[in-house]
């Protein structure tokens, strides 16, 4: 698995990318997802995050995360084989939006980072929560990834 960072106008979260890549390895291995893949992630600002949803999803309003999955029929995404990774999706992440919020909700920022990334990656790999039962599934996922990797991630350091 590889993972492309881009901390756009913020240079002062490039060293974000490399907690990024611990995600990914962790919740490629909590749902055993064996195949190659390559996800590009970015950060972007409030402009920037407000024309991609224009856009793409006709809102236009500010939003925290955005995913885009470059396979969205997830029943070929096991069929995907071979060396050299695939292109799974990007994640959009707007950066003052996520830094607000977590003053909102009284999480920390890095905290915040984390859970929209792998929000937006669980996007990515299918999961969702426009239903009640999807929600159920995807949120609690959410929260024990983040666990497992923030207790790996301290043993690291």
């Amino acid at each position: 698995m590889e993972l492309s960072f881009d901390y756009g106008p913020y240079p002062s979260y490039d060293g974000l990318g490399d907690r990024y890549l611990s995600l990914l390895e962790e919740c490629f291995l909590t749902l055993g997802v064996k195949e190659n893949y390559f996800v590009d992630v970015s950060l972007v600002d409030e402009e920037t995050i407000q024309q991609i949803n224009r856009e793409y999803r006709h809102i236009d309003r500010v939003t925290d995360v955005i995913s885009f999955a470059f396979n969205d029929d997830k029943s070929e995404l096991s069929l995907i084989k071979g060396d050299a990774p695939r292109a799974l999706g990007e994640i959009f992440i707007c950066l003052p939006r996520a830094l607000e919020q977590a003053k909102e909700i009284g999480n920390s920022e890095e905290r915040e980072l984390r859970f929209l990334f792998i929000h937006g990656l669980l996007h990515l790999l299918g999961y969702d929560h426009m239903k009640k039962e999807d929600e159920e599934v995807m949120f609690p996922l959410q929260e024990k990834i983040l666990s497992q990797e923030e207790s790996k991630w301290k043993k690291k350091s």
